[in-house]
């Protein structure tokens, strides 16, 4: 055989390794979109101390279940993780930025009900009444210790009114020109923080 049969033997061989690593990545990646379980990591400290997540600390990482709103919508208490929604990007975030951000809160009002803050006590009011939300947390460099007031909203049918159990340190439902986000967008609901080791357990939802 000559050398140069077998340089093009060799270049063919390069690239029908080259086809099947593309078809092997493919179907992992439809495989791991498909998948009921997602992991995902806390990258923000907006759910503390329910989650962590921060500049120098170690994340944690959590198991998100996609099928749990395929058969019923989330409830109040639920921690669901969702595609931010338009309204919510950043008009001063760099051009090419990704567009699809998906993140973690917690559901305090669904379509339907009403909600505003606070009563006498700094608690949210949903439907007339203070809530109880022992998981609220202030985180002490944010400032007072106190929930940001805002009207009572009436919450559109097929959607949310979320917001960080970090109070004073989480950007949500509650700033202007925000607002509640469409069910349709909510990817799953966190059932498990599975990593760090020592902080392992399931994510109860409150009701």
């Amino acid at each position: 055989m000559n050398e140069r049969l077998v340089q093009r033997l060799a270049r063919w061989r390069w690239v029908g390794v080259l086809v099947v690593l593309a078809l092997v990545a493919g179907l992992l990646s439809v495989l791991i979109a498909g998948f009921p379980v997602g992991l995902y990591v806390i990258p923000s400290g907006s759910m503390e101390r329910t989650l962590h997540g921060c500049d120098g600390c170690t994340d944690d990482w959590v198991l998100v279940d996609r099928t749990a709103y395929w058969f019923g919508d989330p409830r109040p208490g639920d921690v669901v993780v969702f595609v931010q929604p338009p309204s919510w990007r950043d008009p001063e975030a760099p051009t090419g930025a990704a567009r699809r951000v998906e993140l973690v809160k917690r559901v305090v009002a669904v379509g339907g009900q009403t909600v505003s803050c606070c009563d006498d006590h700094n608690r949210v009011v949903v439907d007339g009444r203070a809530i109880d939300e022992p998981y609220v947390y202030f985180l002490p460099e944010a400032g007072p210790a106190n929930q940001s007031p805002f009207p009572e909203v009436h919450v559109p049918a097929h959607e949310l009114w979320v917001m960080g159990d970090s109070r004073n340190n989480s950007a949500d439902s509650r700033p202007p020109g925000r607002g509640p986000i469409p069910i349709d967008d909510v990817v799953g609901q966190v059932r498990w923080r599975v990593l760090p080791l020592l902080r392992f357990g399931p994510i109860e939802p409150s009701r």
